[in-house]
């Protein structure tokens, strides 16, 4: 029986990608803004809603760029609660990671407890939408206008989410976005930044391309994070699947919540109201009452050949380069730690077959 990890990208028959890479061997332009990255690029803002994107290699180099762009300095208040990328975004631009503490239901970043984390050194907050669900954008966005700060949202997981009628990727200054191939949309690896204006797309167009402005002139330090051809042809492919595939996704949701239900000691949280989800992950919450813990359950599952994962179990900021950081204490932190040791993220991709959800819900059930 085969293995099942906790996601796959959606591969589409080779036949249909075969095309595009005839093309590209046709027009022997293979990166710097080619044809299908210039395609890639309306496509995306016509699907998504949005003005302007600027497509790159990664989601790291994208979040990278963009603190870059808005000239980022001193102290940014995060999450300890995420994929460490979106700290060492931080730490790559000489900035401090200031981490404060998570909702419990949303288990995005707590609005409540982002004003006392506040210094005079305090340029800009950095949350993540996790697992794909809104932040509270409007009261974050209250405190940044408040105290004249940035807004950079890590919207790593929220590919075709939208919050009361409004694409969540639309707030904030910047939002980052990953085509990382365990996201709902891939290119293979790829990320993008959503621009507000022509200005700001410019501006980090050049930053992505060594600081080139023009032929021969460079105006700012940047970095080679330019999306490649191949790349953003696999995304158009992508593309003219991604809503199918988010369909099959919000069933194995829907088919896990109700195989689920009843399991004393699992607890599947509920998907915030007012929201057009993309299902990118399904985490469980494992809690007393449940016979094993959440390592035990999770190494019966691998097993059995089934590969969740612990996202994000430990916590950005116990890490070695946060951990000393005086946000990073542990009792600071006291929502976001009883997550990350109850946290398991399930398989779900467009690929799952029912069958094999059904297995993984009798081994929970200890079937």
């Amino acid at each position: 029986m085969k293995n099942i990890y906790v996601t796959q990208p959606y591969m589409p028959p080779l036949a249909e990608f075969l095309p595009y890479l005839e093309q590209i061997w046709e027009n022997k332009w293979l990166t710097n803004g080619g044809p299908f990255h210039q395609e890639l690029e309306k496509e995306l803002t016509d699907y998504l809603g949005v003005e302007h994107i600027a497509l790159f290699a990664n989601g790291t180099l994208a979040l990278v760029t963009a603190l870059q762009s808005l000239r980022i300095t001193g102290e940014v208040i995060t999450t300890p609660f995420s994929f460490v990328a979106s700290a060492h975004s931080l730490l790559w631009n000489g900035i401090k990671p200031v981490f404060v503490d998570i909702d419990p239901k949303t288990f995005n970043l707590d609005p409540e407890k982002i004003e006392a984390a506040i210094t005079p050194h305090t340029t800009a907050i950095l949350p993540v939408h996790v697992y794909g669900n809104p932040c509270d954008v409007y009261k974050i966005q209250k405190i940044a206008d408040t105290y004249g700060l940035k807004v950079i949202y890590d919207a790593a997981h929220t590919f075709g989410v939208n919050y009361k009628g409004e694409n969540l990727l639309r707030y904030g200054d910047l939002s980052i976005l990953s085509f990382h191939a365990t996201k709902v949309f891939t290119t293979f690896e790829g990320g993008a930044i959503i621009c507000p204006d022509a200005k700001i797309k410019k501006r980090i167009d050049d930053l992505k391309n060594f600081g080139y402005a023009g032929e021969v002139s460079v105006v700012s330090t940047g970095i080679n994070a330019k999306m490649n051809e191949l790349q953003a042809a696999f995304g158009l492919l992508q593309l003219k699947h991604v809503d199918k595939a988010i369909e099959r996704r919000r069933e194995i949701d829907a088919q896990y919540r109700e195989q689920l239900s009843s399991v004393l000691g699992i607890a599947c949280p509920s998907l915030p109201a007012d929201t057009t989800h993309n299902y990118s992950y399904f985490p469980i919450l494992i809690q007393k009452e449940y016979p094993r813990s959440r390592d035990e359950l999770n190494n019966k599952l691998r097993q059995h050949g089934i590969y969740a994962r612990r996202y994000f179990y430990p916590l950005i900021s116990e890490f070695p380069m946060y951990r000393g950081l005086p946000s990073a204490a542990r009792e600071n932190l006291p929502v976001a730690r009883g997550v990350a040791d109850k946290v398991l993220c399930l398989p779900i991709y467009p690929n799952l077959e029912n069958e094999s959800v059904e297995r993984i819900v009798s081994i929970i059930k200890g079937n």
